[in-house]
C-alpha cells in the first residue's frame, strides 16, 4: 500500500458500444502495476466463458456481451495488454459468428470451454403447447408427451450437438411440427399415427459424408397429425 496519494498516477480508459460500456482504470506502472477493472455496463460474473457452439451459428448481442465480459477479466488480471484488449473489443463487435469470435479467446484460460448439454429432456403438456424455437439446446434424446394440445420444435437456430438425435412422441389429439435447419435428415418410419397422419417433407437419411444432423422420430400420435418439414419463406417473412 501506498501511503502518499501523489504517488498513484491512475488512468481511466472508457470503452463506448453499443453493448455495453467499460471504464477500465489502472495505475500507472511507476506507482503500481496492479489493474482495476469496472464494469458500467454488463455482466463479469455470468460471462466469464465463450461456450462452445457450432462454429456458423450466428452470435447475438447476449453472446458477444459475454465474450467482452472475458476479455475485460483477463485484461484486468494483466493477460492482455490495452492494445490487445481494444483490437478484441474490436473484433468481437465485428464478428457475425461464433467461429469468428473463437480465435479471440483461444489463448485465455477457459476460453473455449464444452457446453453443458443434458443426454435426456422430457416435455409435457396437459391441454396446452409445448415449443422450442430461438437458441436453444437439443438433447441426445427428447421426450415428448401432450395430451389435447400443439408441439413445435423450431431447431433453425438450436444448438445440435450430436449427429444423431432421437425424439419419441406420446402425443394425444393434436399436432406436432418440427422444423429442420437446412441439410438436416428425418427418419419418421417407427411412427404410429392412429386417427390422425404422420408427413415428413424431408430427406429421410443423410447424404454420404454429410455432418448435417439427422432425427429418428419414434412413439405414437392418436387422433392428431405429426409434420417434419424445412423453413417456410414469402417475401421477408420466414417461419
Amino acid at each position: 500500500m501506498h501511503s502518499d496519494p501523489d504517488d498513484l498516477k491512475s488512468v481511466t480508459h472508457v470503452c463506448e458500444c453499443p453493448l455495453m460500456r467499460l471504464q477500465i482504470g489502472f495505475t500507472s506502472p511507476t506507482a503500481h502495476p496492479h489493474r482495476r477493472v469496472t464494469f458500467v455496463g454488463g455482466d463479469l460474473a455470468g460471462g466469464d466463458s465463450v461456450p462452445a457452439r457450432p462454429q456458423q451459428l450466428r452470435m447475438s448481442d447476449s453472446d458477444r456481451e459475454g465474450v467482452l465480459a472475458r476479455l475485460s477479466a483477463a485484461l484486468g488480471e494483466g493477460r492482455l495488454t490495452l492494445a490487445e484488449f481494444e483490437e478484441r473489443v474490436d473484433g468481437v463487435l465485428r464478428a457475425r459468428t461464433f467461429g469468428e469470435v473463437q480465435p479471440l479467446v483461444a489463448d485465455l484460460p477457459g476460453g473455449t470451454p464444452a457446453l453443458a448439454k443434458r443426454e435426456v429432456v422430457e416435455l409435457r403438456a396437459n391441454a396446452g403447447s409445448i415449443t422450442r424455437k430461438g437458441r436453444w439446446i437439443v438433447p441426445t434424446r427428447l421426450v415428448v408427451r401432450s395430451r389435447a394440445g400443439s408441439v413445435k420444435l423450431d431447431m433453425r437456430q438450436a444448438v445440435i450437438g450430436d449427429p444423431v438425435v432421437e425424439i419419441e412422441l406420446a402425443v394425444q389429439a393434436g399436432s406436432t411440427t418440427i422444423v429442420l435447419p437446412p441439410g438436416a435428415t428425418a427418419d419418421i418410419d417407427d411412427v404410429t399415427a392412429t386417427a390422425g397422419s404422420a408427413k415428413s417433407k424431408v430427406s429421410p437419411s443423410p447424404e454420404p459424408g454429410s455432418s448435417a444432423p439427422h432425427l429418428l422420430v419414434r412413439g405414437s400420435v392418436s387422433a392428431g397429425s405429426l409434420l417434419v418439414r424445412y423453413e417456410r419463406r414469402f417475401l421477408r417473412w420466414r417461419w
